[in-house]
């Protein structure tokens, strides 16, 4: 079995420091915790932008001091969002990926119903946003919030948007969206093409099960305050203890931990 890629999902767009303190807000904050999380054991970074209010943004600087203080503290690989909380402006959304060409960068490829909101995403916008990413070199991470987003992947990888192979992320446990069950996940991991590699993502308390089944059946992990602040029922959590519990309980189910670079070959990036 290949080694495990743990992803840590530093901050999101809707945990605050009023939920839990430790979640990292300023460039500087979110730069010093995936250093944290690289020493412990994670291998790339899911980073999204806030503004000096704490609230979501698009905002190309913010994400150039970012993807900098990300990757001059280490060599963990960065992941920058390109979700629509902050601003649905489909060019807003891929604007600093076309400038910083990170290594990686979310995709969700259709829509869905978040709690408080409809996430759109039509299919030119995704299409849009996966010619940013090709045109950057960077590699999209398909978010997959329901099983239909695995046909539209691949249809983008038929047209040639999308180079194989691809990376998908199972986001599960969400109101809204798909369910985190054993079953769940045994379908998705055999409906994307089998030249794939995939990653669960999935929220509060499903985060701990989903991943230790993940960890056994092959596919890689997810983990992080953006999806889940407790450590424990009631017990607020920091990211880089929620790496060390996947780290140690991979260990304990015989599963070695891939480096940052390792984690490059088994994703097929570049550096």
């Amino acid at each position: 079995m290949e080694k495990l890629v743990i992803t840590v999902a530093v901050n999101g767009s809707l945990t605050t420091k009023k939920m839990n303190p430790n979640v990292p807000v300023t460039p500087e904050e979110i730069g010093e915790d995936a250093r944290l999380c690289r020493d412990a054991g994670a291998a790339m970074v899911h980073a999204h932008a806030r503004d000096e209010s704490g609230k979501p943004s698009l905002d190309v600087d913010i994400f150039e001091q970012i993807h900098r203080a990300i990757t001059s503290g280490s060599d963990i690989i960065s992941q920058l969002s390109t979700g629509g909380r902050a601003d649905m402006d489909i060019k807003a959304r891929g604007a600093h990926v076309a400038k910083l060409r990170p290594e990686m960068a979310s995709l969700t490829t259709g829509s869905v119903n978040f709690p408080d909101q409809v996430y759109t995403n039509s299919e030119a916008n995704v299409e849009y946003l996966a010619k940013v990413m090709q045109a950057a070199g960077t590699k999209p991470e398909m978010e997959i919030f329901e099983s239909g987003m695995i046909a539209n992947s691949i249809r983008l990888q038929e047209a040639g948007l999308v180079d194989a192979p691809m990376h998908f992320d199972f986001v599960m446990g969400m109101r809204g969206g798909q369910p985190a069950d054993a079953r769940t996940m045994l379908f998705l991991s055999e409906t994307i093409p089998t030249d794939s590699t995939w990653t669960v993502a999935a929220l509060g308390r499903f985060q701990l099960p989903m991943a230790t089944l993940a960890i056994v059946m092959g596919g890689h992990v997810r983990v992080g305050l953006e999806d889940n602040i407790y450590y424990t029922k009631g017990v607020l959590a920091s990211n880089s203890q929620l790496v060390e519990r996947i780290v140690r309980i991979a260990g304990e189910l015989g599963r070695e931990v891939a480096t940052p670079d390792e984690a490059r070959q088994i994703l097929g990036l570049r550096k």
